[in-house]
């Protein structure tokens, strides 16, 4: 077991709602693209499948999807879209679980990774994919850039969301590299909801040296799933590593 923190029956079930702007077809569909052309006629296998957002669309696409998920809850969801034969799952964290068979890609999406709170957590996810690559497969990981740059000194704390139903912010252990996210929803009985979850932070320079630790090496990187080009000032970056041939 990592030290990645489960999610609940009761957060499980809300995913789905609270995320529905991520499960739009201008989200998804550049998405669903790019892993469905990097998987080509192979196999795909999703860490933290979650709910199947990304991994259950992408089957429908004809790309055979496998998944692993930490939470129990998170995949019963799941398994209300897909039954077993058509997208199996398995129960069990991303840096050591192992299932059958060979895959073109594997990939991370929506910040997952830092779900894994140390460096070697997040160095054996690496080494998981490559593990479960076939030759020249790749490694994909959507993740956002760390904010620091927002924050003054003496300021530990980030706003990433004001509207009428959400607030959100990250506070900052920067010896640590730890953000813990804080969530304060609206109900629909007017009532605030307050949630929170930790994450392990990264730059792509950091991910870059992990991958080689594992075998895999940088083949591009962009600023989102429709190709814009990553600079210095991209708040986010998708990233592919292969596995040499």
């Amino acid at each position: 077991m990592t030290s990645s923190e489960l999610w609940t029956r009761t957060t499980a079930e809300r995913y789905d709602a609270e995320e529905s702007e991520m499960s739009s077809a201008a989200v998804l569909g550049p998405t669903l693209a790019f892993l469905a052309e990097l998987a080509g006629d192979g196999r795909a296998l999703e860490f933290a499948i979650g709910t199947g957002r990304v991994g259950v669309p992408l089957r429908e696409r004809g790309v055979p999807v496998s998944g692993i998920e930490l939470s129990e809850h998170m995949a019963a969801v799941l398994r209300r879209k897909a039954d077993e034969a058509a997208l199996p799952v398995a129960v069990g964290d991303m840096a050591t679980t192992v299932v059958p068979g060979e895959f073109s890609l594997v990939y991370l999406v929506y910040n997952t990774i830092t779900n894994l709170l140390t460096q070697d957590e997040q160095v054996a996810c690496f080494r998981n994919a490559a593990r479960h690559l076939a030759p020249g497969g790749r490694f994909v990981i959507e993740l956002g850039v760390p904010p620091l740059r927002f924050l003054p000194p003496g300021q530990v704390a980030v706003p990433f969301d004001v509207s009428e139903r959400h607030l959100g912010f990250d506070t900052f252990d920067l010896a640590e590299q730890i953000l813990v996210s804080h969530h304060f929803t609206r109900d629909d009985d007017g009532r605030y909801r307050r949630g929170h979850s930790r994450h392990r932070y990264a730059w792509p320079a950091e991910l870059d040296l992990m991958a080689r630790i594992a075998g895999l090496g940088l083949e591009r990187r962009i600023a989102d799933w429709d190709g814009t080009p990553f600079t210095q000032d991209s708040p986010k970056h998708v990233s592919v590593w292969r596995k040499p041939v």
